[in-house]
Formats: structure tokens, sequence, C-alpha cells
């Protein structure tokens, strides 16, 4: 279970300079050492960590910075040149000051659905991914493949064939020393952390039941430009596609889903729910796409205890938050409000989307990489297992659902080409594929 707490008792284990093998002991020499940092995926979250991890290395070095933005990718040429103009801006309020830490050119702006692969050519040291998460996979075994450090956006994977993926390269990204911190960032976030260690040590005794949620309202939403083809709609509009998003428990719920995980140390084994598309828009899926509005599902774990989860995208009382019962009372969790029987107990002082980035950034420079990507496959299967139970309105087990033959990546992907879409799943009707 890595996180900020497990981060800081290693380097005061080995004094912030241990003699590792592998690609992180390329800055066991500490600060002065430059790392080069590229960005796969120029989008709102992937513009938004770079200007985190910018933010992250001014905090750990300020003036002397020794960190680089030296090369962006994107499937859209547009979304490419946006990023380097926006990041060259001098006077841009968020990225102005860090110019001089910009050293992209023409010849590292790529784009095209093969642009990762060009960008991990370069000698970029360190790879933000945040792509649409249906790639996640893909680009993560590449990456790791190429020897780079990682900060992977969440969830890793959308289908079981990608959770399986991710979860081979677990074991061959530690043997390369590989870091990889994933965007599940209140593992990095010092009220969750206080709070977590103080359950886990037995605050409210033996845990006995939980809830957590994502309530609330409908997301972004791109109407389809007349001509626009399938294949360049559904990646613009890829929160409300399967095969790019994997619905918003994936996508979203996430987050809550992980800080259960994270306080039982574990999985569940078991999940069923139900769920659907109540307000969503009418009409062909390849215009309003595909996810539901609504899930709730039941999860269970080894030891009996039992979660209760719902997300939905629907008007009304907004709720991202989560709860854990225990036999000595109660706790609860949300961005900035941490209660252990309605006493407070922790507290933020930074952003942990900042946070994670100066974890990642020493971790390296101390030659012990953290290592989230087991944690991080564990959530957002979690979320996908969920999600399965719900389509089916099955009582489904974790061995299974993550041994079927789902794949929901299109064969043959192509830009500005027809792609189906099928309409939203219907409870009942859809059924887990077979064993894989």
């Amino acid at each position: 279970m890595s996180n900020r707490r497990d981060f800081l008792k290693a380097s005061a284990a080995v004094g912030g300079t241990a003699s590792v093998s592998g690609l992180a002991s390329a800055f066991a020499g500490g600060a002065s050492d430059t790392i080069k940092v590229g960005l796969i995926g120029c989008g709102g979250r992937g513009m938004g960590a770079v200007k985190d991890i910018l933010n992250a290395e001014e905090k750990i070095n300020g003036n002397a910075a020794k960190l680089e933005i030296v090369a962006v990718a994107d499937a859209f040429k547009d979304r490419a040149t946006n990023a380097v103009k926006t990041f060259t801006n001098e006077k841009g309020k968020d990225y102005g000051r860090f110019v001089k830490q910009v050293k992209i050119t023409p010849d590292t702006t790529f784009d095209g659905l093969d642009a990762y692969e060009k960008l991990l050519k370069t000698d970029v040291n360190l790879v933000i991914l945040a792509t649409p998460p249906g790639f996640r996979p893909y680009h993560l075994e590449a990456a790791v493949r190429a020897g780079k450090n990682i900060f992977c956006e969440k969830p890793v994977a959308v289908d079981a064939t990608g959770a399986r993926k991710c979860y081979a390269l677990v074991e061959e990204s530690k043997k390369k020393n590989i870091a990889i911190v994933a965007g599940t960032q209140r593992r990095h976030q010092k009220g969750y952390i206080e709070t977590v260690k103080k359950i886990q040590d037995g605050a409210i005794g033996e845990l006995r039941a939980a809830r957590c949620s994502w309530n609330g309202r409908r997301p972004w939403f791109h109407e389809r430009p007349a001509g626009m083809a399938d294949s360049t709609y559904q990646l613009r509009n890829w929160y409300h596609y399967l095969w790019a998003c994997g619905d918003h428990i994936v996508e979203q719920h996430v987050h809550n889903l992980d800080v259960i995980n994270w306080i039982v140390g574990d999985h569940p084994v078991k999940a069923v729910g139900f769920g659907g598309r109540a307000l969503g828009p009418a009409g062909d899926p390849k215009n309003v796409g595909q996810i539901w509005d609504h899930f709730a599902v039941e999860y269970e774990y080894k030891s009996g205890l039992r979660l209760s989860s719902f997300c939905r995208h629907i008007p009304g009382d907004d709720d991202v938050s989560e709860t854990v019962y225990g036999e000595k009372g109660q706790t609860y969790t949300r961005d900035g409000v941490y209660q252990i029987n309605k006493q407070r107990s922790g507290s933020d002082d930074i952003s942990a989307y900042v946070q994670e980035h100066i974890d990642l950034l020493n971790s390296i420079r101390a030659g012990r990489p953290l290592n989230e990507l087991k944690n991080v496959t564990d959530s957002t299967f979690t979320a996908i297992f969920g999600r399965n139970a719900a389509y089916s309105c099955r009582t489904l087990n974790w061995a299974d659902a993550l041994a079927s033959a789902e794949d929901t990546m299109p064969k043959d992907l192509a830009l500005d080409k027809p792609l189906d879409a099928t309409r939203a799943p219907v409870p009942g009707v859809w059924k887990l594929p077979p064993k894989a």
C-alpha cells in the first residue's frame, strides 16, 4: 500500500541517496539531476497535471528547479499545438512563471494515434499519461517497456482485458525500478492519510460496513458537429463512450472506491447492483453516447464487510464522500472534511494534486521509486466489477469477472473513420463475456 506516509518512511531509511539499479538510480544523486517530462494526452486533465508537476518541483527546488517539459503528444494536432502555445505563454496565469522550463520543439510535438510511441522514443525520463482511460493499459505497457517513470491518471483500464494487462505490468515495472504514481490523489492527501491511519490503528474498532458515493450532475457533453466522423466524435466526446471511458462509475467513482479499498486493505470479492440511463439524451448512440446516469452496487469483502456504493449524474443533492462504520463508531471523509465519531481527525496543508507529484519526484530522486500500479488497478477493477454486476443485474465474483474475455477497445481504430456504437447496456440483458 504505497502512499505519502510510506514514501516518507522510505526516505528516512535511506537518507534520500539510496544506491539502486535501474532507471531511478540515474536520479539518486539528488536534486541536481534534471527530469525531462513528456505529456501524452493534452486535454484538461493532462494540462492540469503539467501545472501540478511544475508547482511540485517549485516547492521542492524553488528557483533551482531541475525539471523540464520537453515533449507533448495527442491524437489531435490542434490539442498538441494548443498545449505548447499555453505552456509557452509568458503572460499565462497558470504556466507563465514556468516558461523557462518548457523546452518543447516542433520535433517533440507529436499527433496521431501513434503519437505516444513517438514521444516514448525521445529522451524523456518521466511521462504523464492523461489520454481517455481506454488507452491507458496500452500506454502504460509501452511506457514500462520503454523504461520511463510514470504519472498516470485514473482509472487505468475500462475492461477485464485492460485490467489484466495492468496487473501483468506490476512486477515488470518493479523489476525495472520504475516509479508509477496514479491520480488517486487522496492517498497523498494529508487529511485522508491521517484519518485512514487512525481507522487502521483501531479508532472505531472492527470494521462492520461502509458506504461511498459520487453523486453529482451531468458532466460535459459535446453535441456532434455535422459531418464529423464517428471515431473523431467518440474521441472528442470520450466520456460518453464505454470503450473510451468505462462509464462514470469507473471514471469518477473509482476515487471513493479506492478510499474504501485503502481502508480495508483489500479489494471486494463479490458484487451485485443495478442502475440505468434515466435522463440521458435519447437518440442514436453514435450521437448521444452510451453511459448510464445512475448506479447502486453492493460489494462484499473477504472479511464479510459490505460496502454500499452509489453514483449518479442526476440533479439533486450532490455528495462525494465515504463513511465507514465500526464496532466503536464511524468515520466520515470527503475533501477537506475528516471526522471520527463526528470529531475532526485530520487536516490538509497542500493540494493533493500537487503533493502526489512532490512524492513522485522525491521518490525518483531518492532512488526509492513509488509504485502504485497494483493499488490503482485493484480500485479500477473494483469499479469495472461493480459496473458489470449492475449491467447484468447478477451477483458476480471477482475471479470470474477478471478472467472474462471482456475487451471493449475497437479493432483497427483510426481517426476520421466509421465506428459503430451500440445502445447503452440494457439492465439484466447485458451478459459478462465468457472466460478469456
